[in-house]
């Protein structure tokens, strides 16, 4: 850590370290805006869209072009053709699967019928298309207002928009819990590098179907200048970025250069120094469960007396429940297992009623950590080994203690139906457990009348049928 980043730590009152050796520095200066769940961060995204005074640039790697847009709308693709013909620039990088990681969910590939969609639509925004290596995939998740102008703002998380624009307070089957955060300032710049660096070295740029309203020489201009401070907020964009993805090091400015080529691996760098100096708390919630890399370092953070919740989907993915059933993949789960041995760790997932008072799971798709009430990093990146070692992710990494803990207050409002403004991160981690636990316990009497949402899981059975939902 150089002078200026520990005076800057110093200045937080952190204790917990940025990354060194990654793209992007930590910035002071930014205003931070977390937005829960896909119909306040949409909503909040088309209102800044409709502000726009010159650009609107995003990378997406799932994206249903039928996806609708909240408040009537229209479509994604609506709300794009929309800003172009105001005369914005407006582009988008988007996945293309290689044949290795054909049918991993839902892209937009830039298949023949994507291309005549988009001809019939008479779309006249840019689209680049991107693959990833081998079996991995571009998991970034980002939208870049005005890059590079006073107006300019970022938005990071990891909602694509593939699924219905759900309000908060309103759950039910098939819904989604995902987080997103806007950040304006000094870091956005950052946002703005990563795009340029992607665009112009996009791995379909030179091919006929690769690109959409444009040829693959047209390049855009790095970032000169580190946008003007807009807040108070301490803030590192960081990425995972797999080897030979890209090749041209630019640096960014107020940063040094970082040898792309040879990959980068910032996000999951800052998760484990994270976890190794947290004192008092670690609230996660993540789609995947940790890999061993990661769950070890929470068993170090247990064995200190860190009170830990993760919260993980309460319905586990096909992959988990396949797993379970092979006897070969048994240590998959045995870093998990010992995590639940310790009086002071949760697993967990949620649960909402609909109208008929039936409990159906909600699908934990957010990518976040909290630690201490005084740090978070909120992004793209999973916890599984995809993420970890291949995808190309971003996270937005955030020491603004304000912050973290009104975002600590407002999920765990709403997943525990009651406010923990009144206590200290630890006294919260421990009524999650206590919460989770009372309806976990309810659950299996065939008590659906719960308090809040939160559920408690076991680390031994989690991706076996051993949980029904049912009627209350």
């Amino acid at each position: 850590m150089n002078q200026t980043e520990h005076s800057l730590l110093e200045r937080h009152e952190s204790y917990i370290p940025p990354v060194a050796d990654a793209s992007y520095p930590p910035r002071s200066g930014n205003r931070l805006q977390p937005l829960v769940d896909s119909a306040p961060t949409f909503r909040r995204i088309c209102e800044a869209i409709e502000a726009a005074q010159h650009s609107v640039w995003i990378a997406v790697t799932f994206m249903d072009p039928d996806f609708e847009m909240p408040d009537g709308r229209g479509s994604v693709l609506d709300v794009l053709d929309r800003a172009a013909a105001r005369g914005l620039d407006v582009r988008v990088l988007c996945w293309r699967p290689n044949p290795e990681s054909s049918g991993y969910g839902q892209a937009f590939p830039g298949s023949p019928a994507d291309h005549e969609r988009l001809a019939a639509r008479g779309s006249r925004f840019l689209i680049r298309w991107d693959r990833a290596h081998g079996y991995f995939c571009q998991h970034q998740k980002f939208w870049l207002v005005d890059a590079g102008n006073e107006s300019e703002t970022a938005f990071i998380g990891g909602i694509n928009p593939t699924f219905g624009a759900f309000e908060p307070g309103h759950r039910g089957e098939g819904q989604r819990h995902d987080i997103y955060v806007e950040v304006t300032g000094p870091s956005a710049t950052d946002v703005h590098h990563n795009f340029v660096q992607r665009w112009n070295e996009a791995s379909e740029r030179a091919e006929a179907d690769g690109v959409w309203g444009h040829d693959g020489d047209d390049e855009l201009a790095l970032p000169d200048r580190v946008s003007a401070p807009r807040g108070d907020s301490l803030v590192q964009i960081q990425r995972n970025v797999h080897a030979g993805r890209y090749f041209r090091s630019y640096p960014v400015p107020g940063g040094s250069s970082v040898d792309i080529a040879a990959g980068e691996r910032a996000v999951t760098e800052q998760y484990i120094q994270a976890i190794d100096a947290a004192r008092r708390s670690i609230y996660i919630e993540n789609q995947a469960l940790p890999v061993p890399e990661i769950a070890a370092r929470l068993e170090a953070a247990l064995k200190r007396g860190v009170e830990i919740v993760l919260l993980v989907p309460a319905e586990p993915e096909s992959y988990v429940r396949t797993f379970r059933q092979d006897p070969s993949r048994s240590s998959f789960f045995e870093s998990i297992e010992a995590l639940g041995r310790y009086d002071n760790f949760t697993l967990a997932g949620i649960a909402g009623p609909n109208e008929l008072g039936i409990r159906s799971p909600i699908y934990v798709h957010a990518k976040i950590m909290l630690i201490d009430d005084v740090w978070a990093t909120i992004g793209s990146c999973n916890l599984h080994f995809n993420s970890i070692n291949g995808h190309t992710e971003m996270n937005a990494s955030i020491w603004d203690a304000k912050m973290v803990r009104m975002l600590r207050c407002q999920l765990l409002s709403e997943h525990l139906g009651q406010e923990t403004a009144h206590l200290e991160d630890r006294e919260a981690l421990c009524l999650y457990r206590s919460i989770a636990g009372d309806n976990r316990r309810r659950a299996e009497r065939g008590d659906f009348d719960w308090q809040g949402l939160a559920i408690s899981l076991d680390t031994m059975t989690y991706g076996e049928p051993d949980l029904q939902f049912g009627q209350s």
